[in-house]
């Protein structure tokens, strides 16, 4: 029986991952087609996959500047209990520690993907069939994919609130295709998404795109997965599913 396991791309071992496209042209870990509506590119890149440089610029030293003000003392705290100047076991100091989001010494496409975690969660999942990985699926608040807000614009008749979360990318490989691991993807992004408090979720596919080229499916896909076509349109349409 194949075993199938889900997984968020958190990570530097979970980016790395994502599979490829069936066709070789475009490339998940390099896209920013929908995270930048102006410049956007779905194409396989390869400086993409290199990870960022940490820099740390030279800060100037003090001692130099004539003009710098004289050193001071560190501020007291008076709610400090420990040695070290740390909050101790202050009763007042805030306890929730939000984790930073990857921006250096990772690939560019994965600190797209973690920019927002530490508040909405993952923005992609992975399916892996026995161990390999064959589908894959971007997601977010729609404040995430610029092209997809530009998009939405176009269409007044859409709901304004409350505003949905958005599928921006399915995909399965090539040797993996009708084993419905896109649909089952897609059904667990959908629950998560309910878990995360959103009551609608829409995708936007490309009608005018071979299914290869597609990000974002056929409208058929979607209606299977109980999306309504909000907007009917013979190159744009609109695939809108209440949570």
């Amino acid at each position: 029986m194949t075993a199938v396991r889900i997984l968020d791309v958190a990570d530097g071992s979970s980016f790395a991952l994502i599979p490829p496209c069936a066709d070789g042209r475009f490339d998940h870990r390099t896209c920013d087609y929908w995270e930048d509506a102006e410049r956007g590119s779905k194409a396989s890149r390869a400086s993409w996959l290199e990870a960022t440089p940490v820099t740390r610029p030279l800060a100037p030293a003090l001692s130099d500047n004539p003009f710098a003000p004289p050193p001071r003392e560190p501020a007291v705290n008076p709610f400090t209990t420990d040695d070290e100047g740390g909050v101790g076991d202050n009763p007042f100091a805030p306890r929730v520690q939000r984790e930073r989001p990857l921006s250096v010494g990772v690939p560019r496409k994965l600190a797209l993907l973690d920019r927002g975690r530490s508040v909405f969660g993952s923005y992609a999942k992975v399916l892996l069939s026995d161990e390999e990985p064959v589908a894959y699926c971007q997601f977010g608040p729609l404040s995430a994919y610029p092209r997809a807000s530009r998009l939405r614009e176009l269409y007044p008749q859409l709901p304004e609130s409350p505003l949905p979360a958005v599928i921006t990318c399915v995909a399965t490989t090539a040797g993996a295709r009708r084993g419905g691991h896109a649909r089952r993807l897609v059904e667990e992004v959908c629950r998560d998404l309910t878990e995360r408090g959103f009551s609608a979720v829409e995708a936007y596919p490309d009608l005018t795109l071979t299914e290869n080229a597609a990000s974002a499916a056929q409208a058929g896909f979607w209606n299977e997965l109980g999306f309504a076509t909000a907007v009917d349109d013979e190159r744009y349409p609109v695939m809108r599913r209440e949570l």
